[in-house]
């Protein structure tokens, strides 16, 4: 929470942090400020806030209000979105899954429900986008997947030309993108992994990804994503670098070394992983 903005000491005070959710109104918001004591009146804080925020909506999120403050300073918060509370740095790193992002958010947010987030239509593993968001330590389930989603879909959306260009559909894009997560080690070797992953599906040759065990049983990619993969990797599955390379593997400190025939990497495993 954030420091209180004058020196009174607050350890003897009650305050109340009261959630605004997306689309909430501003009679349902003042109803409940009146419910919770915050104000007196929830009229007269629709009739101040209405002045002050020309009817914008209100901006989402917590609120910390200090007891016994005045209505009008109230109603000042809302309309300017002055909160008076952090948010929460919450980080997913890049390759992350759908259960790994419900654990930490159950962790970090005291609202998140993990039955409602999986039962969601929207939390598909492949399409949570991973990024730094700041979120209130009250912010809902629905919020935090309606942030993902639609952090995912503007990413996506400014690469529709290039995916398009490249041949292959969007969930084949974004599967491979998930592999590529977990086969590459970055920035060096991502795009001529990703040409020698493609090169196999286009030879009739399985994967073979330690990633996704089910590619050595199958030809072709996953049915679906395996993880939830970051905009390198996207960049990497729409524009795999054309090699001569067919196999490849990390040594024990993240080099990659790469092969031309199965002979090659057989004697690049028994030089590098031996």
């Amino acid at each position: 929470m954030s420091a209180p903005t004058d020196n009174t000491s607050r350890s003897n005070r009650q305050d109340t942090i009261v959630h605004v959710s997306d689309g909430d109104t501003l009679s349902k918001i003042a109803n409940n400020l009146e419910v919770k004591k915050v104000v007196k009146s929830a009229t007269m804080l629709k009739i101040f806030t209405k002045i002050l925020s020309l009817d914008t909506q209100i901006d989402r999120g917590d609120y910390l209000f200090d007891k016994d403050i005045p209505l009008h300073r109230v109603a000042w918060m809302l309309a300017r979105g002055h909160h008076n509370i952090d948010r929460l740095k919450i980080t997913f790193k890049e390759g992350i899954t759908n259960e790994e992002i419900a654990v930490i958010l159950s962790e970090k947010l005291v609202n998140f429900r993990r039955d409602l987030f999986f039962a969601d239509r929207r939390v598909k593993e492949g399409y949570l986008f991973p990024d730094t968001y700041l979120l209130f330590p009250l912010t809902t389930t629905e919020e935090v997947i309606n942030d993902m989603t639609i952090n995912f879909n503007k990413r996506i959306t400014l690469l529709e030309k290039d995916i398009i260009s490249s041949g292959y559909s969007k969930s084949d894009i974004i599967i491979m993108a998930s592999i590529l997560e977990k086969e590459a080690k970055g920035k060096n070797d991502i795009g001529i992994i990703s040409g020698i992953l493609w090169k196999r599906i286009s030879i009739g040759m399985p994967l073979q990804v330690d990633a996704a065990m089910v590619t050595y049983k199958i030809k072709g990619l996953p049915s679906e994503p395996i993880s939830n993969p970051g905009m390198q990797s996207i960049n990497a599955s729409i524009n795999p670098i054309d090699s001569s390379y067919l196999f490849y593997l990390h040594d024990k400190d993240g080099n990659v070394h790469y092969a031309k025939t199965f002979n090659e990497h057989r004697s690049n495993i028994n030089k590098y992983l031996r």
